[in-house]
């Protein structure tokens, strides 16, 4: 087996006759170099097969480019659309991901943590409310930027993205008080992330200040299969519910199905549904669902614009917050859409 051989700048330098400067100089974007040397560089380059070291390059200014996204459920659709928004913008802005599953919650997290630290990562990009908050602390003790996405953790330093759960929750209530629905209920899995919460007591909330009561619901993963349990609990009540609002799409979907398919539930003439994240399946023909959109695209951009910032950049600075709004997107599952 023939070993990779790695081309060096001087080598590149002695093919083109030039300095070991002048090759640095023609691939630094904005320095001073004549066209002619620049010609010799670039061919002597193509010939030998020369690519930048653009680690070594970062490490001298103590940067790497790299940026750590620290994720869980990566099979899930929104999650899985999340990750790809913030690698094409990371893409964009010329940084490299590199990817740190949490799912184990086990020493595997925390030595894939440490190893990215030891590779000189510059940020992390927290993506989920399940890591255990010692995750946190580890990144800012290693000096590391750092954007929390749908979490309470209450720290100086980093900048925490989240959406309005609990305003959003509301008008949902307010859609299927319109829809004529009273007997409300919510869905939730037990992962207890402050998004999954934020809804579930916005929701609870809401419906109280109209004079009714909420039956919650709480079953496993938030996982399709989890939608399907919680339908069969809820369903089975004496007063079975006429509305229900899940915390997720996922779960929206599975509890759809079973009811449709193990109680024979028109929905949404005898069930009202509506879910939270419009994946893509929201929008399937058997679904029709009504739902909240995450704004993916803006919360990429808002998280690696400000690890670029000078604010970023203080090791000391104060906690920065934005909260997005998630618009409605209104299908078939509740009536009156």
């Amino acid at each position: 087996m023939s070993q990779k051989v790695f081309v060096s700048a001087q080598e590149v330098a002695d093919r083109a006759g030039v300095s070991r400067s002048a090759v640095s100089r023609t691939f630094t974007l904005g320095a001073s170099v004549s066209p002619e040397t620049r010609r010799k560089v670039i061919e002597a380059a193509d010939a030998l097969g020369y690519h930048v070291n653009h680690l070594a390059r970062g490490l001298m200014r103590n940067e790497s480019g790299i940026v750590c996204l620290i994720v869980s459920d990566m099979a899930t659709p929104h999650r899985a659309g999340l990750i790809k928004a913030l690698t094409q913008e990371l893409q964009h802005s010329g940084k490299i991901a590199m990817l740190v599953n949490t799912d184990l919650l086990d020493g595997s997290v925390d030595m894939a943590l440490r190893q990215a630290i030891r590779y000189r990562a510059d940020a992390s990009i927290i993506v989920s409310g399940m890591p255990d908050k010692s995750i946190t602390q580890l990144c800012l003790k290693n000096g590391q930027r750092l954007v929390l996405i749908n979490r309470d953790d209450e720290q100086d330093g980093p900048l925490r993205i989240n959406l309005d759960d609990e305003e959003a929750a509301g008008r949902v209530v307010t859609a299927f008080l319109r829809a004529g629905c009273r007997r409300l209920a919510f869905a939730n899995s037990e992962a207890g992330t402050p998004s999954l919460m934020a809804r579930e007591n916005g929701f609870v909330a809401a419906a109280r200040a109209h004079g009714l009561e909420v039956v919650v619901e709480r079953y496993g993963w938030t996982s399709y299969e989890s939608g399907r349990v919680l339908a069969q609990r809820l369903l089975t009540l004496s007063a079975r519910p006429d509305a229900v609002f899940c915390a997720t799409d996922l779960l929206a979907c599975g509890f759809i199905d079973a009811a449709r398919h193990q109680f024979s539930i028109r929905v949404p003439d005898q069930l009202c549904v509506a879910g939270f994240d419009d994946i893509e399946q929201a929008s399937w023909a058997s679904y029709q669902l009504t739902t909240f959109a995450q704004p993916l695209a803006t919360i990429a951009r808002e998280a690696v614009s400000w690890l670029e910032s000078n604010e970023a950049a203080k090791p000391e600075g104060q906690a920065h917050a934005i909260r997005l709004h998630a618009d409605l997107v209104w299908r078939g599952s509740i009536r009156g859409g």
